[in-house]
């Protein structure tokens, strides 16, 4: 049996491309000029946006001036229900609304629900704990502002990838301890960073040649600048508890991988109920590479069906805790 891990041939040929790409990565940049380079790759690796009845631009009160946002919704009104708070990925260096605006289009089609996207404060103009600051501010603000939002929203979705993952769970902490004018009923990271204080298998067998980077992930952190062992960092620090349920998704070649399965296996410890699923043989980052690896349109298909069905229980437990009270 080969020691070689499984690896996809459209991820194959996409990483055999992007490893022969002249020039320097990303770690080696100016931080404006792998924003950019982020947000151009768009052009060539994630699908178009598409339409939708609502995309519209917000302004969210935050603790330190305006939290842009935007709203991706299939109808100009609907019934009350529940809504989608994102925070996208980009090690809380690079990446806004624009770089995942087509993963939270098609995450409000396929879920049929709202979607908000959180454009929080990055590094290293604004250093940790900037951006779990906003995100908290900003899923407060959607919980208690249902008139200017515009949406008869009955409970929150916490959901981002990569670093936004990361602020998915600790928005989750903070509103369980001190909560919102909504619940959060659901929890759905996208292979998060949860646990920067333990050395993981992957963080080895994947930093090298597979997208992600220990040198990249290493100058995010050195721009972020987290206090590691504090629970808004590191948010296997904090005590799990009374968590809502969570819809868990790593990629199999990635160098965080080990993270997200910890956080997975750490709530199902604490009795919090746990889809964990593992995208096989792709890389971290494929939710905004579907037009680069095609077969991340069946991973993102997977993710929405899953988040579907545990919305759908959380939110009958909501509403039948509601008439019980």
């Amino acid at each position: 049996m080969s020691d070689q891990p499984f690896v996809r041939p459209d991820v194959r040929q996409f990483l055999t491309y992007l490893n022969a790409l002249p020039g320097p990565r990303m770690h080696e940049m100016e931080t404006a000029a792998a924003r950019a380079l982020f947000l151009a790759s768009n052009d060539v690796a994630e699908l178009p946006v598409g339409e939708l009845a609502v995309i519209r631009d917000l302004a969210i009160p935050g603790p330190a001036g305006t939290i842009p946002a935007r709203l991706f919704d299939t109808v100009e009104a609907r019934v009350p229900g529940p809504v989608i708070v994102f925070y996208h990925g980009g090690g809380f260096v690079i990446g806004d609304l624009d770089t995942h605006a087509s993963f939270c289009a098609a995450l409000a089609r396929g879920t049929g629900l709202p979607v908000v996207s959180v454009g929080y404060r990055l590094a290293p103009e604004h250093r940790w704990p900037a951006a779990p600051d906003d995100a908290e501010a900003a899923a407060r603000w959607v919980a208690g502002n249902p008139a200017e939002l515009g949406i008869a929203a009955t409970a929150l979705i916490l959901c981002g990838d990569s670093a936004g993952g990361t602020l998915t769970i600790t928005t989750a902490i903070a509103l369980r301890d001190d909560p919102a004018a909504l619940p959060v009923i659901v929890q759905a990271p996208i292979y998060p960073a949860t646990d920067l204080t333990t050395h993981y298998p992957s963080f080895a067998a994947f930093g090298e040649g597979y997208l992600l980077s220990r040198d990249s992930l290493r100058w995010f952190a050195d721009a972020y600048a987290a206090d590691i062992h504090h629970a808004r960092a590191s948010p296997m620090a904090a005590d799990l508890t009374g968590l809502p349920p969570a819809v868990i998704v790593t990629a199999s070649l990635d160098p965080i991988r080990d993270q997200g399965r910890a956080y997975a296996a750490a709530l199902a410890r604490a009795g919090v109920p746990v889809v964990f699923r593992e995208a096989v043989g792709t890389v971290h980052g494929f939710i905004t590479l579907r037009r680069a690896i095609p077969s991340a349109v069946g991973d993102v298909a997977g993710f929405i069906l899953a988040l579907k069905a545990v919305v759908t229980e959380a939110e009958a437990a909501r509403v039948s805790i509601q008439a019980a009270g």
